[in-house]
């Protein structure tokens, strides 16, 4: 039965007619949601505003017309790149969104073949993906996700599969923009090139080299976030390198009201944004203090609300729901069946979840039972994992952070089922 299952997986790997199912099958779910008019609300109302005004030569201001470094600018830059050639346009949006996911897809594969080298495994690894629902109803929305992930997954590859200092600059230069869509971007060059470094024998002999690479990398990415953050000082006084809303974060996770994990109506929060007598920038300032003083003062609290902010990380998914919800005509009569969908995506990501965890202690044992190095180019999904988790242990926890890690998890799975089917052993380091 095992060499059965081995045999179809084989042709599983080599079928380029199973591959293009498998896009097809991609393609085809999200260009059937674009279908759906939802109109852009809260987070994606802003974006997709500023990008307009962007568009417009107006340069990025806030709902009054001020300069503004409110929420970091680089999807709203990306949108008004798209509108100066198709106009304002939601659709325009959908289908800027579908090339993302398609260049994710691709990345994925990509990735999947070089981490855990099995193109069965690469292949379920996209399939997983391509059926996963939250992923899919996040093409219409004005939101970063697609988007965002796709140049996390652009970056990584650049690192990971280089031929040249040349695609390091490149990788640099994609990290820099990420980091203007997601300014917590630039914790992954550190994780990458912790893997690059540990990876290989004679560690500390290599450890000159690969700082060099890290550093190579990151200048790249400064030299892209400069400009920004010059303009920030030129017009709000403030050398601000991404964005204003990075002591709003840290308040609304570290105060009295977040028992929870996330207080964004708390007192301390909601008092400090009616003062009309500060800046904006003056205004996040006092919320990093606040919330820095708050954690000082509270060691104790600020700890235990770590399992909890982790919990609203980690534990809950399809979120992409409250879009619908809010500004989808089509939720009024379809509201049980959008519920429906969400549940049995919260089961299918639970299922990718602990296929992920599981992934992890079958390749360990794997490695070790072998004799092969434990740190390889495999443990970048769980890398890129824990660089959200530690993100949202010091601000608060909520499932869109873990979106962009989707992707590596669905790599991973990928391979262990595709393991699993075939029970072979470890493919060699890659």
């Amino acid at each position: 039965m095992s060499s059965a299952r081995a045999a179809a997986l084989d042709r599983f790997a080599a079928s380029p007619r199973a591959l293009w199912m498998i896009w097809a099958a991609f393609v085809g779910l999200r260009l059937a949601m674009l279908l759906i008019p939802v109109a852009p609300t809260s987070d994606a109302e802003w974006y997709l505003l500023r990008a307009i005004g962007l568009a417009a030569g107006h340069g990025y201001l806030d709902n009054a017309g001020q300069p503004t470094a409110f929420w970091p600018a680089g999807w709203p830059m990306a949108l008004s790149a798209l509108f100066r050639l198709t106009g304002p346009s939601l659709l325009a949006v959908g289908l800027f969104n579908l090339a993302s996911a398609i260049v994710s897809g691709l990345l994925i594969l990509l990735l999947g073949r070089r981490l855990f080298g099995s193109e069965a495994g690469a292949r379920l690894g996209l399939l997983l993906f391509a059926v996963y629902p939250n992923a899919i109803a996040y093409v219409p929305l004005a939101l970063t996700e697609s988007f965002y992930t796709m140049l996390l997954l652009l970056g990584c590859w650049l690192v990971v599969a280089r031929r040249s200092a040349l695609w390091l600059v490149g990788a640099g230069l994609v990290f820099g923009f990420a980091s203007l869509v997601k300014a917590q971007t630039i914790v992954v060059i550190p994780v990458l090139f912790a893997i690059e470094w540990l990876r290989a024998a004679h560690v500390w002999r290599r450890l000159p080299i690969v700082v060099g690479r890290g550093l190579l990398v990151l200048a790249c990415a400064a030299l892209v976030v400069l400009p920004w953050a010059v303009r920030n000082h030129a017009q709000l006084g403030s050398w601000i390198a991404v964005s204003t809303n990075g002591g709003f974060n840290l308040l609304i996770g570290n105060s009295d009201d977040a028992t929870g994990g996330y207080a964004e109506d708390g007192r301390a929060f909601t008092a400090l944004m009616a003062r009309t007598d500060l800046t904006e920038a003056a205004r996040d300032a006092e919320a990093k203090r606040l919330g820095s003083a708050w954690i000082a003062a509270n060691p104790a609290r600020f700890i235990a609300l770590a399992p909890r902010k982790l919990a609203l990380l980690w534990l809950p998914d399809g979120e992409a729901e409250w879009a619908y919800q809010a500004g989808a005509p089509s939720y009024a009569a379809y509201g049980p069946l959008y519920r429906v969908v969400r549940i049995a995506n919260q089961a299918y990501y639970a299922l990718l979840m602990l296929s992920f965890m599981a992934a992890l202690v079958v390749i360990t044992r794997r490695r070790r039972a072998v004799g092969e190095r434990w740190i390889d180019w495999w443990l970048l999904p769980w890398g890129v994992a824990a660089y959200p988790t530690l993100v949202a242990v010091i601000i608060f926890g909520q499932s869109r952070f873990h979106y962009p890690v989707m992707p590596f998890v669905c790599m991973a799975s990928g391979w262990l089922w595709a393991d699993l089917l075939a029970r072979r052993r470890l493919p060699a380091r890659g």
